[in-house]
């Protein structure tokens, strides 16, 4: 295998500070990876344009290209901005697997496909919003009627 492809590999596998249960491939936000000489450069989406993690990722990022033997170039790229369509269809399910609910899914004219959040832990339907942010700007605290788990729901955006 040769460097870059390993290095590629390495950077899609550096796990979410806020959802580690996620890589940051696996949340779409990795958004290219350019080797140029000994330069490498790696575009960055954040999920909010005031991430609280993106320096944490970045770190990460620029620790695994040296790592690699190249320099780094680490850009945020702002536009087209994430969507949570971005993430894998992978990462939606360990998020339910993890106790999260995962973004409701949306048509091609970003309607929403789901109407309710189920529940990650019985799977009902009947839940209530706690609190619009929850331990990251992108969840919200819901609680399930049914079961009356609390949980957190990467909201759609």
């Amino acid at each position: 295998m040769s460097g870059a492809v390993a290095l590629r590999r390495a950077l899609a596998a550096i796990p979410d500070p806020e959802i580690p249960v996620l890589t940051i491939e696996d949340l779409g936000i990795l958004r290219d990876v350019r080797a140029v000489g000994q330069r490498v450069e790696v575009g960055v989406t954040p999920t909010y344009s005031g991430c609280p993690a993106l320096d944490v990722i970045r770190g990460d990022i620029e620790r695994c290209i040296r790592d690699h033997g190249f320099d780094p170039d680490v850009r945020t790229v702002l536009s087209p901005p994430w969507t949570t369509d971005w993430l894998s269809v992978d990462a939606r399910r360990r998020l339910q697997e993890h106790g999260v609910a995962p973004p409701r899914r949306r048509d091609a004219t970003g309607g929403l496909l789901e109407l309710p959040v189920a529940c990650p832990v019985c799977g009902d339907q009947h839940t209530t919003e706690v609190a619009h942010f929850a331990s990251t700007p992108c969840q919200a605290l819901r609680r399930c009627d049914a079961c009356s788990e609390p949980f957190q729901h990467l909201k759609e955006h």
